[in-house]
């Protein structure tokens, strides 16, 4: 899960049956392509083994990407992101049972561009939406 820290949009996911070094690749790619290859970016995430392995390091330096952790034990860091998860377990998957991956992944999709991104407030950005956020942003800085 990549999470633009401005708009609070989520920016590109994946969907894995195991923590592994390659879905956390594949959505960094993802989000890095759809963000048009930015300069200065600053990728922040916490400390799992995911994001300090060679492996990925390797790919965000390839990118000229500056890697943040968050400091061992100190949660807050990641306060965005694990507000994303809380809601959507709270407003979406709590006592659903899914029968395929790919039942989870389109309920995912649905959540994340239908509701989340275009439809559902956050008080944080001023009772606006991401991409409500995002659009003001391009249209006075662009």
């Amino acid at each position: 899960m990549i999470i633009d820290l401005f708009s609070r949009k989520v920016i590109s996911w994946t969907l894995s049956s195991r923590h592994s070094v390659d879905f956390v690749k594949e959505a960094f790619r993802k989000a890095f392509s759809e963000r048009g290859r930015p300069e200065g970016l600053l990728f922040h995430s916490d400390r799992g083994s995911e994001y300090t392995c060679k492996e990925f390091r390797d790919l965000i330096d390839q990118c000229s990407v500056l890697q943040s952790f968050s400091a061992k034990g100190y949660p807050y860091d990641n306060s965005v992101c694990e507000s994303f998860f809380k809601y959507l377990k709270m407003e979406e998957t709590d006592r659903k049972h899914y029968r395929t991956r790919e039942e989870l992944r389109l309920d995912l999709f649905s959540y994340i561009d239908g509701y989340y991104n275009s439809k559902r407030i956050h008080s944080s950005i001023g009772y606006k939406t991401p991409n409500e956020i995002e659009k003001e942003f391009f249209m006075n800085n662009c």
